[in-house]
């Protein structure tokens, strides 16, 4: 059984900073993809940020474009740093992993359908 975990969440600032991290954990876990999204409130949950595991590849949603990172830490942990932050990036992120036998794409990396785990989320919140 797979298990992600995400970290960093918290309260900013508009401007500010944060750091996610997510963790896959389970003796099988392997992934050709991870990635980001995120659910603000009241709304839908939408794609943040993605990766492709073998050539790296990132993929970015046009509102954080220039603003967020995301990056390949190891083998099983994906992080996101979000800089400049907007009350609009408030949301509980979520990290997900797409089992190693997809063929990630353009397409499947920025839909949630494209992934096969996800974790339980975490808050952050854009205030002064």
């Amino acid at each position: 059984q797979v298990r992600m975990v995400e970290s960093g969440g918290g309260l900013v600032q508009p401007g500010g900073s944060l750091r996610l991290s997510c963790v896959a954990s389970g003796r099988t876990f392997s992934t050709s993809a991870m990635g980001w999204f995120r659910q603000p409130p009241g709304k839908d949950r939408e794609f943040v940020a993605a990766i492709t595991w073998g050539d790296m590849i990132k993929y970015y949603a046009a509102a954080v474009k220039g603003r967020f990172t995301i990056s390949k830490e190891n083998a099983n942990t994906v992080a996101l740093r979000m800089n400049s932050l907007k009350p609009e990036d408030t949301a509980v992120y979520y990290c997900a992993a797409a089992d190693a036998i997809r063929v990630p794409d353009a397409r499947t990396s920025t839909d949630s359908y494209g992934y096969d785990y996800w974790g339980q989320g975490t808050q952050v919140t854009v205030s002064s």
